[in-house]
């Protein structure tokens, strides 16, 4: 039998098991109402902002999985993902797009001085990042932006790092290391840095920062973003591309038809 999720679940928000991954069935508007109660009571949790690629990398590694299912929330990113959640808990869910989620948040916390952390990206992306926004959001509070080395670091530079972190003070903890690198990097430092929020965004850094082109929203309402982005980076996109989808639609079918019954493990 499939063990009921043990994450921490938002106020208003119910969990859709898709191939044992818990997915928050929400919305941008309800997912910052979230955020805000954490931000209130001082409670720390990591958000997994999820999509197809992210389910089945949580089938081929099982400890990922339970990264994903620990989170205080897992948000629908994809929209095949948003569509399952709508048959599970009606029209009331929609998409909570990674860079849409952070310009949300980025301007519904203007009026309360929140305070922003950018982490993550390659050299630089943070900074322009970061100047992007004050642009778009004047009056932004921007905590501190940056970048940690690709290679593994030593526990003192970890404990510097956290150190800098929790001296800025920030609300929000944005991570842009791409999955499942920035999933476990969450998990790890959760109860290592003060900020009641930190969320997973990945490629948002890029988008917003224009370093990478983005799908014209048309594409990302009807879930075609998928095929902008391939066309964007064919030779790195499509040996994934060729691996997820069939390895998800034929997974799906199975938990369907209830021929293989994909538990929840948190433990």
């Amino acid at each position: 039998m499939a063990q009921r999720c043990k994450a921490v679940e938002p106020a208003g928000a119910k969990r859709v098991n898709i191939l044992g991954v818990a997915v928050s069935a929400s919305t941008i508007e309800g997912t910052l109402l979230t955020f805000e109660r954490w931000v209130e009571t001082g409670s720390r949790n990591y958000v997994c902002v999820v999509d197809v690629h992210s389910v089945m990398q949580g089938q081929w590694d099982p400890a990922f999985r339970k990264v994903l299912n620990r989170a205080g929330l897992a948000t629908s990113d994809g929209m095949p993902l948003v569509w399952l959640c709508r048959l599970a808990h009606g029209p009331g869910v929609s998409r909570v797009y990674g860079p849409d989620l952070l310009l949300a948040a980025c301007k519904a916390g203007l009026a309360a001085g929140r305070r922003h952390y950018f982490l993550g990206g390659g050299p630089g992306v943070a900074e322009t990042l970061a100047g992007a926004l004050t642009q778009k959001f004047p009056g932004l509070v921007v905590a501190g932006a940056y970048a940690p080395p690709f290679k593994p670091m030593s526990p003192e530079e970890e404990a510097a790092m956290v150190d800098a972190v929790n001296a800025a003070r920030p609300d929000y903890i944005w991570v842009g290391l791409g999955a499942p690198k920035q999933e476990y990097w969450m998990s790890a430092f959760r109860e290592r840095l003060h900020a009641p929020v930190m969320v997973g965004v990945g490629a948002a850094f890029d988008f917003i920062s224009g370093a990478k082109p983005q799908a014209p929203a048309l594409l990302r309402a009807t879930g075609m973003e998928w095929l902008f982005r391939l066309l964007s980076e064919p030779t790195r996109l499509w040996p994934r591309y060729r691996r997820v989808i069939p390895g998800f639609l034929y997974r799906l079918a199975l938990q369907k038809l209830k021929l293989v019954d994909y538990a929840i493990d948190v433990d």
